[in-house]
């Protein structure tokens, strides 16, 4: 392989019977060619339940080693999270590095993250990742013995000593992230002296968010057509004229499913700024067939954060990449929306756009007036009722 050359991964999905289940595994494809490899193969398959030892079974197992060496993979990767002891087991049976959607993501946010809080935050995350899986790294360390009736030997010693060297990087990026939490809440707390409404941009990952951010504030936000093209919170003054006010505009960075816990608690202080928003506009790909998914994924993220019931406006964005039959007759409507862990639903006012073309966009600056103005916003889209 060439040193330009992609490493070639194979992609592995398990079908456990839960739902939203990605039988053709295209996210986890764009995850990996978003984080730098080569998809070449994909291979599924059903089971009740993981198995321990490796997650997919030997048979599965020996099938996918040999397919890996017929097409000269270098990588697998599971779209579902591994555990420590999965991991380093698929490894040694497959003889190939084995890495999950987790570390996946980790590896995306590495890459992307560009402000000092981006990159403390993704350091975190993987801190905690890493912290879990340091007996694959010190292996070979593990089989030395340290003399006649000692056990581990340099090997043990070695794994207690990364794993202090861990816990106390991971106290110390806790602390910094501390600091700059504390900074953002001294901003929010001077917006809210300047009565400043604020508006947080969220939604799935790729539905378009920066391209409507630089659309509506005129910015230069990097966007682009991948996965997680945005990781770093980037705030700007919008004026309203309809309201006679500015306020402040914020993008911030995309859900997906199955997004690991770890990513959710290290970018607490980011999503914070969703949780404190006095509007929401939930971004929606309306081109992608499985936007009902990504919007029940999202309306999770929220309820994880804190942010659950902050007022929504849907923003069914990508309207130009739909034909013209598909089109609504009205871009503006109301829209049911459930709740992540109940069944109960409320209506929220929706609007279709094109950040692209720039259709629909009057419509959304006036229902944003209605809503800075506060006197005027309708209190049918924040009730909610009992789905019968």
């Amino acid at each position: 392989m060439s040193a330009n050359a992609k490493p070639l991964a194979i992609l592995v999905g398990v079908d456990l019977g839960l739902p939203n289940f990605d039988h053709d595994l295209d996210e986890l494809g764009l995850l990996a060619q978003t984080a730098g490899l080569q998809p070449i193969d994909k291979v599924t398959c059903k089971r009740r339940a993981p198995d321990a030892a490796l997650f997919i079974g030997t048979g599965k197992a020996d099938e996918i080693k040999m397919l890996a060496q017929q097409l000269g993979a270098t990588e697998v990767l599971f779209d579902q999270a591994l555990s420590p002891a999965q991991q380093r087991n698929l490894e040694r049976h497959l003889e190939l590095p084995v890495n999950d959607r987790t570390l996946l993501i980790l590896e995306i946010f590495g890459q992307r993250a560009r402000s000092h809080e981006g990159k403390l935050q993704v350091e975190l995350a993987r801190l905690q990742y890493s912290s879990t899986r340091l007996v694959r790294r010190w292996s070979h360390l593990e089989r030395q013995t340290g003399g006649a009736g000692v056990r581990g030997g340099p090997g043990e010693k070695q794994i207690e000593l990364d794993k202090r060297m861990i816990s106390e990087a991971i106290k110390r990026c806790k602390e910094r992230l501390g600091k700059v939490k504390k900074q953002r809440q001294t901003q929010r707390r001077q917006r809210g002296r300047r009565n400043a409404f604020s508006i947080s941009l969220v939604g799935y990952t790729n539905a378009g968010k920066s391209t409507l951010f630089n659309a509506l504030v005129k910015a230069k936000t990097y966007a682009a057509d991948q996965l997680f093209a945005t990781l770093d919170t980037t705030t700007r003054q919008l004026y309203l004229g309809d309201a006679h006010r500015r306020v402040a505009l914020s993008d911030t960075v995309g859900f997906i499913r199955d997004l690991p816990h770890g990513l959710v608690n290290a970018f607490a202080a980011t999503l914070q700024e969703a949780a404190d928003a006095d509007l929401l506009l939930h971004v929606v790909d309306a081109a992608n067939p499985d936007y009902l998914e990504q919007i029940e994924q999202v309306q999770r993220v929220l309820e994880e954060i804190g942010a659950a019931d902050v007022p929504q406006i849907l923003v069914f964005n990508k309207l130009d990449t739909l034909e013209k039959s598909r089109w609504p007759l009205h871009l503006s409507d109301m829209f049911e929306v459930k709740d992540a862990f109940s069944e109960v639903t409320r209506r929220v006012e929706r609007v279709f756009v094109s950040a692209q073309t720039g259709d629909g966009l009057p419509q959304l600056r006036q229902l944003l007036s209605v809503h800075a103005a506060g006197d005027d916003v309708p209190d049918t889209p924040q009730t909610s009722e009992v789905v019968g």
